[in-house]
């Protein structure tokens, strides 16, 4: 829209930046060549597609509220459903902002908190609606793999950062469940131990590479500034 500048825009591009460009220095690969699928997974997350070391494509869009469901974001939902709940509630545009970006997603569904770990917890003690957004939350970040699986023509990398991501293996094992038919095997006892560190956690023999490279946002932003400083 060229009017009011609506595009694109995606977000967590220097988390992407940076874990893409470190996964390849890790595993020794060169970019070029490599396709993979970087998910940033915290309270906010999103997913990019790399090729040859150029992002073409991510799950947010204009806002952050595009994409994977998160701590209190919806992310994807039909715009109807939305026009829907403004009527039957009374509600008018900063009311489904609110809404959809602070009281949905997994706070939304599970009513009990936005934090991941409060949520295991609950489903821990056989709490229904926290099972279900768990159920939701896993499969909106494989839904997301499969499809960029399908944008960049196959995947040689799968890499998991943000808090989510480096830290909790149960996200990272229920993802990359049942995904041997694309070429996904990960090792859950690897994968068990594996808390904000750098590591592979798939099997020595999967065709795809599932590896958890920590963020470091500051890191990137501080090596642009000395390329800027340098010219």
């Amino acid at each position: 829209n060229e009017k009011y500048g609506v595009r694109r825009y995606g977000f967590h591009g220097t988390s992407h930046r940076y874990v893409s460009k470190r996964v390849c220095e890790f595993l020794g690969v060169n970019p070029v060549g490599q396709k993979i699928i970087t998910c940033h997974i915290g309270n906010g997350g999103s997913i990019a597609a790399i090729k040859d070391g150029k992002c073409i494509d991510t799950t947010m869009g204009l806002t952050p509220l595009e994409g994977l469901m998160m701590g209190t974001r919806s992310g994807d939902i039909d715009a109807g459903a939305v026009t829907f709940i403004m009527e039957k509630e009374g509600l008018n545009t900063t009311g489904i902002s609110n809404l959809l970006n602070k009281k949905s997603g997994v706070l939304g569904i599970s009513g009990v908190s936005s934090d991941m770990r409060e949520l295991l917890a609950a489903c821990a003690n056989g709490n229904e609606r926290a099972i279900l957004a768990e159920k939701m939350y896993y499969y909106r970040i494989k839904k997301y793999i499969g499809a960029y699986a399908a944008a960049l023509g196959g995947v040689d990398i799968i890499l998991f950062t943000g808090g989510v991501g480096e830290n909790q293996f149960e996200c990272r094992e229920s993802v990359c469940k049942d995904m041997e038919f694309m070429g996904i095997k990960l090792d859950n006892n690897v994968n068990a131990k594996v808390r904000g560190e750098e590591a592979i956690i798939s099997t020595a023999d999967s065709k795809v590479k599932v590896v958890v490279i920590p963020t470091d946002e500051e890191l990137l932003i501080a090596s642009d500034t000395m390329d800027i400083l340098k010219k």
